[in-house]
């Protein structure tokens, strides 16, 4: 019997006036507000994968800084029922400035079509469970809102 897993790797990126970027996207249909980051690809390191995720999604060089959370419970994925996640969140610093096209309000995509992207800032102190689609990240919000709040 196999097990499939779904390994993701998410980055944690807050700017100078402590702001955390987050992404809102539409996948599958589904409007979803997540961290910025994604799978892990074959023959690459979790800290490789942040990387590049981030280089994609933003194009932004970032250094991982510290490991933040790894997912410590049982989490089916949201697009594959026969499918577990495992997610692992990184601490990360920009290494150039961020000079993304920031939007105000949720979901406000230049072109509302599959796989469409937007970024936001949410206040670090204002972070809540309610801001993010997916179980594991409402619990690193709520982690996060521990720390900051």
């Amino acid at each position: 019997m196999s097990y499939p897993f779904n390994v993701r790797v998410y980055g944690i990126l807050i700017d100078e006036n402590h702001n955390l970027l987050v992404t809102d996207e539409l996948v599958h249909g589904k409007y979803i507000t997540k961290l910025p980051g994604g799978g892990l690809e074959f023959g690459e390191g979790t800290i490789d994968a942040i990387k590049r995720e981030m280089m994609e999604e933003t194009g932004i060089p970032v250094e991982v800084t510290e490991h933040f959370y790894t997912t410590d419970f049982f989490q089916v994925s949201a697009f594959n029922p026969n499918a577990q996640v495992l997610s692992i969140y990184y601490i990360l610093k920009a290494l150039s400035s961020i000079n993304l096209s920031i939007k105000q309000k949720p979901f406000d995509f230049d072109e509302e079509k599959e796989g469409a992207i937007a970024f936001r800032l949410i206040p670090i102190q204002t972070i809540s469970e309610d801001q993010f689609t997916f179980p594991i990240d409402k619990k690193v919000a709520s982690m996060l809102k521990e720390l900051f709040v």
